[in-house]
């Protein structure tokens, strides 16, 4: 049995919308094949009335309140089928994404790990709009792959909780397989529509994420060859070329902001270089 976790917070418009296209009545297979188990990070645990009133097929345990790695992980722990499907709250599940996952499992019996296909729902409006794509595979992100619960729970420990910001766990996971030389199939037929969604504080979320490459890079010292002052200014230069070609198909949306955020590629590759 599959067990699909999704972890939210504050987010029951999101979360309802994922969960209904979950719906044993919407995907092609049969409620025996998975569970749907979410996990609630809110303060005041706004989604279980919701989704007890309204799903009565999901299980909703509260979380642990320390960040989306520990939601993702404690989903995990409370799983009962020998394979863990991750979908972020914001996602629009396909109808066949559970039979796409179980077809992968039986084609491919000596695979522990499978990523699924990531899409928007339309065409980019602002360059501060942002969604984690995945059409091709190889980034193994944490909105939608598959991976055996043993292999998660007792090999890898889950996701690494000490992240100081909400980034770069799921490039932790996907690194830490690699080191052990786990395959990893990509299924596009499992897919998801991740939305684009308007990155309301970009300087405050980009610092942070640096943060936690920094806490990356201490862990894993040999990634500072990939991560290093070249990366960096390769990414300022790469900004800078599509904010230009962009700005009349945005109408300059987020335009200024988005310089700024470029410029800051430049304090990036200062810092890695210190």
């Amino acid at each position: 049995m599959i067990s699909v976790i999704i972890p939210t917070r504050n987010r029951n418009d999101f979360l309802g919308a994922c969960l209904e296209r979950l719906n044993p009545g919407a995907q092609s297979v049969s409620i025996d094949n998975y569970e749907v188990i979410v996990s609630d990070d809110s303060s005041d645990n706004i989604s279980k009335e919701f989704v007890e009133s309204k799903y009565s097929w999901v299980r909703w345990i509260e979380g642990p309140k320390k960040g989306p790695a520990s939601n993702r992980n404690n989903g995990a722990k409370h799983a009962e089928g020998e394979w863990l499907v991750f979908i972020d709250d914001d996602c629009i599940p396909d109808a066949d994404i559970i039979q796409a996952y179980l077809q992968g499992i039986n084609e491919h019996k000596e695979i522990l790990v499978f990523e699924g296909y990531i899409s928007v729902d339309r065409a980019q409006r602002s360059f501060l709009e942002e969604s984690p794509i995945n059409t091709t595979g190889g980034y193994l992100w944490s909105c939608n792959f598959m991976i055996s619960r043993q292999l998660f729970i007792d090999a890898l420990n889950g996701f690494d909780e000490c992240y100081p910001y909400a980034s770069m766990e799921d490039v932790d996971l996907h690194y830490r397989l690699k080191k052990i030389n786990q395959s990893i199939i990509f299924l596009p037929a499992a897919s998801v529509i991740h939305p684009w969604r308007l990155q309301q504080r970009p300087f405050k979320t980009g610092l942070r994420r640096f943060s936690s490459l920094q806490y990356f890079l201490n862990k894993f010292p040999e990634k500072r060859k990939e991560y290093n002052a070249i990366y960096f200014f390769k990414a300022f230069v790469n900004n800078s070329k599509g904010i230009f070609r962009n700005s009349r198909r945005f109408q300059f949306h987020g335009f200024s902001k988005s310089i700024i955020v470029a410029l800051m590629q430049l304090y990036y590759a200062i810092r890695v270089s210190l």
